[in-house]
């Protein structure tokens, strides 16, 4: 006879499963479900072009950077005008790219000035059933109805300076929607309440600006959650320091210190390590020991790299390697444990989107519309060169065996005609 505890165990157990197997075909944040760019049980197409395995391609009006999310047959993203003034959540229909909602989530009347490589509506948004969360910076954060687009509830009152625009995405801790507010004049790391958008903490950075010009305490980068022991970790990279806090309350539980500001690149965790990018003139690659207290700069900072890293895009763990790819176009394959350098290889073209691993390739997306699909392992090999008309600097999404790219104009389904 079964116990009740063990019964309880092995109900949880199979809920998970069933959970685990819907979750695969969604893509509810920046990078996939674990924000780390696999996509699991998917089998898409690996060559691709303006005239081959293109089932659909919709216009998306305005500007914006921001990455697909995807949950059942919808797909949600931001936009904006190009002079900042008003802010917009998009969905579009997974099977036929039909736009569904179009909502304008924010007017802004006197938006800050931003870099002409960035767009008002960078920031990717992020997905559960029944409600898509949109974050658009200092302008804005907002939870939607997905069935009718509705808006359930907005703060336009959390604010910093970005100096040259948002591009911090949303993370998910639980109830808690997590993100980044590292401007030049204020740096937090704040978690709002899903359900009604309420502020439940908010931490300061503790990293020491004495001293440094307001423009160099900015970053961009996104959290990584981590779960260490009995309770997750929120690792979260700043300017001149990356931090790891308690998710549940905020509670800084470590950082480790750098000389850096202005990176893009969000953490990835495996093996007890969390990979972090540390600049955006100098970047540096630093694998720290999760699960330390205190200032661990001198003892829980297991290797770094410092020549041919990435300050925008974000590196893709799989099997005990480490894919990394620079902005300029040079791929690294580094073995995580260690440090070492496997192989290096440069790509064509200049990069902004993170890389994807899906169906035993890996996805280099150049801001030229060129993807180089790449082999995982510790030789090189490539598989594809693939080219869509425009400029790519959103992350591709993956599901029902497809691939959504964004592009400066469009949102591309890619796959098995």
């Amino acid at each position: 006879m079964v116990s009740r505890g063990l019964g309880l165990f092995l109900l949880c157990g199979l809920l998970g499963l069933v959970a685990a197997a819907h979750d695969a075909d969604n893509w509810p944040q920046f990078r996939g479900a674990g924000g780390d760019g696999h996509a699991d049980e998917q089998n898409p197409p690996l060559q691709w072009s303006e005239s081959e395995n293109i089932v659909w391609k919709t216009p998306i009006h305005d500007a914006g950077w921001s990455s697909p999310v995807i949950w059942g047959r919808q797909i949600w993203l931001t936009t904006a005008r190009p002079d900042g003034r008003e802010l917009f959540a998009v969905c579009l229909d997974r099977a036929t790219g039909k736009i569904l909602h179009d909502v304008k989530v924010f007017a802004v009347a006197q938006p800050e000035a931003i870099s002409g490589a960035n767009t008002y509506a960078s920031p990717t948004p992020l997905i559960e059933a029944g409600r898509v969360f949109v974050h658009f910076g200092t302008y804005g954060t907002a939870c939607l109805d997905t069935q009718t687009g509705a808006v359930l509830w907005r703060r336009d009152d959390i604010h910093c300076d970005h100096h040259v625009g948002p591009g911090s995405s949303l993370a998910s801790a639980g109830n808690l929607l997590v993100f980044h507010m590292d401007g030049t004049d204020e740096q937090y790391v704040i978690a709002l309440d899903k359900a009604t958008g309420k502020t439940v903490w908010k931490t300061p950075r503790s990293a020491d600006f004495t001293g440094l010009h307001p423009q160099i305490r900015k970053a961009f980068s996104t959290p990584a959650v981590a779960v260490v022991g009995d309770h997750e970790e929120l690792v979260c990279t700043g300017g001149f320091a990356v931090m790891g806090y308690e998710a549940r309350t905020g509670r800084e539980l470590w950082k480790a210190r750098f000389v850096g500001w202005s990176t893009a690149v969000r953490p990835v965790c495996g093996q007890g390590l969390a990979f972090i990018g540390t600049d955006c003139e100098r970047p540096q690659l630093w694998a720290v020991r999760l699960g330390g207290q205190g200032d661990v700069t001198d003892t829980r900072v297991v290797w770094k790299l410092t020549r041919h890293m990435p300050a925008t895009v974000s590196p893709l763990l799989a099997d005990g390697l480490l894919y990394v790819i620079t902005d300029q176009g040079q791929a690294s394959c580094i073995a995580a444990a260690t440090g070492n350098v496997v192989w290096e290889q440069k790509l064509p073209g200049t990069y902004g989107a993170s890389p994807v691993l899906v169906a035993g390739g890996i996805l280099f997306c150049g801001r030229n519309g060129g993807t180089t699909v790449v082999a995982p392992g510790r030789e090189y090999k490539q598989i594809a060169v693939n080219t869509l008309d425009g400029t790519i600097m959103a992350s591709p999404a993956v599901a029902d065996n497809a691939l959504f790219i964004r592009t400066k104009t469009d949102l591309y389904r890619i796959g098995k005609r």
